[in-house]
């Protein structure tokens, strides 16, 4: 996501912590670093100079041109300002006590509308809240007909009158018979257009009278770039916009439309679609976005979407489990079911702090067909062999590798690297959270230094301090080996 706005803005960064003293002139050399690469990622020209304008003001101060990291007070102050730019945001969805609440999406054609329902579908389920889609997009009948699909998929109720000209009076029958299903919130999915026209506004216009949705959302494609924050003011003109959804942000958006739509219409961003299934829409957190984009990671975001696969209870069962040293193949075969899902285990990564190195070295690996790989190997081992990896001898190793139809080398791979995970899983679990980061942190550095994980030896703490001296010397190591695998990788 964004990945040459994020380019842009470090090689600014790492420009301004390259001098040996920093100067008003040579800060604004960074700052034109910073402004050309907004501007490479096609953010709207008056967003660009209004937030340079105040980033600029705060980056010339004599707080931070004398201060001894310059360059980490140019991220705060970027970070601080992307924040404003991107928000407030409330993603809450409003629910009546005593009725259904309506939400409208409207959109032109191709921009993820019909799709974008079962996502909030999906996302109200998981909320324990009961949702019920309404075809309203008389002028394509396989919109119907993808709507009825998604509610098949997800076993949420559609409503629709086949041959019906009137989208108002099958958004309002949609609405009554919600209410007598007994669900918390209905979702009118309306016609879209292949471009803006008066025909569609004058339609959408009269639903919202009529009707008198709680909420008007936009769903927009951030692919198109300004073409998509031109058409949020259009709509934004003519309806009263409660929010946008921008989709489509897995794919190769450069991020001028998700960093100008707030700032052009004064419409916050409530969600984001970052992939094709009906778990891939995320509530928008400025804070999150401005920390992805500066590859600061999201930490609560990784949070939000282990707890999506791992509900409170399994947690707490699994952490229990790790750290009273009972994590075992069978285990962690659960934990790779989990996120086997296409493309997940790469969004947490992406997600990590400092992660992008290890997502550009599995970039051209399909991790998602090893980890199913790794799961058909433990299908094959014995249940005893599961609690006890070490069993595992030539013999078994043959007949494992021939059930699971693989080469022994992969056996060999998977129980090797489970003898790295699982004493750490092991050690993190029994610590708070700053252990956990820390297990993470050395997890980190040695996949950067060697992707495969055959050097990681796992240390517990041993309680002891080290020297600034020491300190000191161990960051000179690692910048040292960071250099090496960037020397190897050009």
């Amino acid at each position: 996501m964004f990945e040459s706005l994020k380019e842009g803005l470090q090689s600014a960064f790492k420009s301004i912590r390259g001098k040996g003293k920093l100067t008003e002139s040579n800060m604004r050399e960074g700052l034109q670093m910073v402004e050309q690469s907004m501007l490479a990622a096609d953010v709207s020209y008056a967003v660009v100079r209004d937030f340079m304008d105040r980033v600029t003001d705060k980056a010339t101060g004599k707080r931070v041109l004398l201060s001894l990291r310059p360059h980490e007070e140019l991220v705060k102050i970027v970070y601080e300002e992307l924040v404003e730019l991107l928000g407030p945001v409330d993603t809450s969805i409003p629910l009546k006590s005593n009725d259904v609440s309506i939400i409208m999406l409207c959109g032109l054609q191709g921009s993820g509308k019909t799709t974008t329902c079962g996502k909030l579908s999906q996302l109200l389920l998981e909320q324990k809240v009961k949702p019920y889609l309404v075809a309203a997009d008389l002028q394509r009948p396989a919109a119907i007909e993808q709507l009825h699909v998604i509610g098949r998929q997800l076993n949420v109720p559609v409503y629709s009158e086949l041959g019906s000209n009137d989208p108002v009076r099958v958004c309002r029958e949609g609405v009554a018979k919600a209410r007598a299903a007994g669900a918390r919130v209905v979702i009118l999915d309306t016609a879209g257009r292949l471009a803006i026209d008066e025909p569609l506004m004058q339609e959408l216009a009269l639903i919202e009278s009529k009707v008198q949705p709680d909420q008007v959302y936009l769903v927009v494609d951030g692919m198109t770039g300004q073409d998509a924050v031109n058409s949020a003011g259009a709509f934004n003109e003519r309806l009263e916009l409660d929010g946008v959804i921008m989709t489509k942000l897995d794919g190769d958006a450069r991020g001028g439309a998700l960093l100008s739509v707030k700032h052009v219409t004064q419409v916050p961003i409530k969600f984001i679609g970052t992939g094709e299934h009906f778990d891939a829409l995320e509530p928008f957190r400025p804070e999150g976005m401005a920390s992805r984009i500066l590859e600061m990671g999201d930490i609560l975001e990784v949070a939000r979407q282990a707890h999506r696969i791992i509900d409170e209870k399994e947690r707490e069962k699994l952490e229990a489990k790790m750290a009273s040293g009972q994590f075992t193949l069978q285990e962690f075969r659960d934990l790779l079911l989990k996120v086997a899902k296409p493309g997940l285990m790469q969004k947490m990564l992406g997600l990590l702090p400092g992660m992008g190195q290890i997502n550009q070295l599995l970039a051209g690996q399909d991790t998602d067909r090893e980890m199913r790989k790794m799961i058909g190997v433990i299908d094959s081992m014995t249940p005893t062999e599961r609690r006890n990896p070490k069993l595992i001898d030539n013999s078994r190793r043959n007949r494992i590798a021939k059930g699971a139809g693989v080469a022994v080398s992969v056996v060999n791979e998977l129980t090797r690297q489970f003898g790295v995970i699982a004493p750490l899983m092991q050690m993190s679990a029994s610590q708070g959270l700053a252990g956990k980061m820390n297990m993470l942190q050395q997890m980190q550095n040695t996949m950067i230094q060697d992707p495969s994980m055959r050097g990681m030896k796992i240390k517990g703490d041993t309680g002891k301090r080290l020297s600034p001296k020491k300190k000191a010397k161990q960051k000179e190591d690692r910048e040292k080996q960071l250099r090496k695998l960037k020397r190897k990788g050009k």
